[in-house]
């Protein structure tokens, strides 16, 4: 789980880091774990917090699930951060699921289509098609084209690989300029990326707007 920034888009001068606000009533991190910790298959969980939280983690994560979620520090990048929380993995699991903190609303079936890519061998993201008008600009913002937006899905999180796929990934990927997601790693090793259906509320939150978004779908949860 990475959850090793600020959030500093989402949140207003003095406030918590984002991941800590509350969503009806219980941080967000809380809300982004429960569908992973309520899952049978997913074992133990590790945790990527600021440096500072790793060494002194909130009592209510300390106390979620005893013994199964680890906390580690995160690095400078959220590519850093992930490698850090995959060192510390114990032995044993062989597919190792990624997410995001910052998307609170992942559900089983979600988790369920991610795992069985990763059981093929293949690496496994959420996608959902794009439904507005594609154009590509240039730097004074005029377009150069538009795109088929029929070929082209926007990337969730949680995402999923086999094990041995995503070391190998971060080990080759040192000094080389930061992804934005694990998954382009795994490209970069021309390892085979399958897209699923993702969630439409699957929720990825960084603006203030977001948040009161996230409210309203945990209202409509009864906060679950």
């Amino acid at each position: 789980m990475a959850a090793g920034g600020r959030g500093v888009r989402a949140a207003a001068a003095g406030a918590a880091a984002k991941q800590y606000r509350p969503i009806h009533g219980q941080p967000m991190l809380a809300h982004a774990l429960r569908p992973f910790l309520d899952h049978p298959r997913v074992g133990p969980v590790v945790v990527v917090l600021p440096v500072e939280d790793a060494a002194a983690p909130p009592a209510w994560l300390v106390g979620l699930a005893p013994g199964r979620v680890l906390v580690v520090a995160g690095g400078a990048t959220r590519q850093e951060s992930v490698a850090h929380g995959l060192r510390a993995l114990p032995a044993g699991p062989v597919i190792v699921l990624v997410h995001d903190a910052a998307r609170p609303f992942a559900d089983r079936g979600l988790i369920d289509r991610v795992i069985a890519v990763a059981e093929l061998g293949a690496v496994g993201v959420p996608g959902l098609p794009l439904a507005d008008t594609v154009k590509e600009t240039d730097a004074a913002g005029l377009v150069i084209r538009t795109v088929a937006r029929e070929r082209f899905v926007a990337v969730q999180t949680p995402q999923s690989f086999p094990r041995a796929t995503l070391e190998t990934a971060h080990q080759r990927a040192r000094g080389e300029a930061p992804a934005t997601d694990d998954a382009v790693l795994c490209e970069r090793l021309g390892t085979a990326v399958r897209v699923v259906a993702g969630s439409p509320r699957n929720l990825k939150v960084t603006t203030a707007e977001d948040i009161a978004l996230a409210e309203a779908l945990a209202a409509l949860d009864g906060g679950a």
